[in-house]
């Protein structure tokens, strides 16, 4: 069926409204239907190998600055999601180990974030925190092994 014809129907009895006429669904082509029914599964498809999972979106809670806390712990829970093997490795995110990034270049990132490749954490981890983490990066080495 080509765009712009019209869609034939089933003969009408006389006196019968046209709203109660069915349209002959044997004269559609069922390629037309499929890909009509193949549109919303390729933008699921295509939204789903996109996305960034939402537990690894979701910042941390928020603590205080006095609490205390394994800086490696609160790397894993929170950045391990998309850097890989404790930040030696590529994953979601790059490599950090042996970064040549800047602590300032670091912090503001952790804080504000990558629109579309990482979430911001200002408000979630303290400055502490994020100092903390900062020197967790700096001291990342090769795993023996």
């Amino acid at each position: 069926m080509a765009a712009g014809e019209p869609v034939q129907t089933a003969p009408r009895r006389t006196g019968e409204p046209m709203w109660l006429t069915k349209p002959d669904l044997s004269l559609m082509k069922t390629s037309h239907v499929m890909k009509l029914d193949l549109l919303p599964r390729a933008v699921l498809a295509a939204a789903l190998t996109c996305a960034t999972p939402t537990w690894a979106q979701q910042p941390a809670p928020g603590a205080p600055d006095n609490a205390p806390f394994d800086a490696e712990q609160l790397f894993a829970s929170t950045c391990g999601w998309c850097h890989s093997d404790g930040g030696r490795a590529a994953g979601k995110g790059p490599q950090l180990m042996g970064t040549s990034k800047s602590d300032d270049f670091i912090r503001e990132r952790i804080k504000n974030g990558k629109p579309g490749a990482m979430p911001a954490f200002d408000g979630a981890l303290s400055d502490a925190q994020i100092d903390a983490i900062i020197k967790y990066i700096r001291s990342l080495k090769p795993q023996q092994g």
